[in-house]
């Protein structure tokens, strides 16, 4: 809605497509080292959907054909596509904690949370899933992304002070969130 709202790229899975395409591995392999299991899926179907613009990216620095590459190396090309694509400007990038990547002065950091009853009630009707499934999903995405952060960006507790907007969609519509993300961006 955001991206929309603003007229920019909007960048989520396109992220883990990349950074597979620049390993030379498939995007599960990627998303497996993100430890984000949920994106597989939209990963495959960015690739399968062409996966947006093309962007280029330098061979320099990658290991030789039939060298496996480890966690770090494919966290490490995560960060460089989101580098790339907030180098583009004009774009919102979503999810891979691309806020702890991007240090850009004109970049605004967003936290967009609510309450794991909210997050799973929610979860539960758009995959058409019974509740106790979204909670489990919910709670094994939230134990992934404090692992995530930790392992990788040194965070041992996210803070709002890690974000610059902080907004909590168990009290504001989505639709106003993104007005709210949308003013705040102008």
């Amino acid at each position: 809605m955001v991206a929309d709202q603003l007229g920019f790229l909007y960048v989520d899975n396109e992220i883990v497509a990349r950074a597979a395409a620049r390993a030379g591995v498939g995007p599960v392999e990627v998303a497996d080292a993100e430890r984000r299991r949920s994106l597989i899926m939209r990963a495959l179907d960015a690739i399968a959907q062409g996966g947006g613009e093309t962007w280029t990216m330098s061979t320099t620095g990658l290991p030789p054909p039939g060298i496996q590459l480890g966690r770090y190396d494919l966290l490490a090309l995560i960060r460089e596509a989101i580098e790339q694509a907030a180098a583009r400007g004009d774009v919102v990038i979503v999810a891979h904690a691309a806020s702890h990547v991007v240090a850009r002065a004109d970049a605004l950091r967003v936290f967009v949370t609510a309450s794991a009853d909210r997050r799973a009630t929610r979860l539960a009707d758009i995959q058409g899933i019974d509740a106790e499934e979204a909670r489990r999903q919910i709670k094994d995405a939230d134990a992934g992304r404090r692992d995530y952060l930790k392992s990788f960006h040194g965070v041992d507790q996210e803070a709002p002070t890690h974000y610059d907007l902080v907004l909590n969609t168990d009290v504001l519509r989505i639709e106003e969130a993104a007005r709210v993300i949308s003013r705040a961006a102008d």
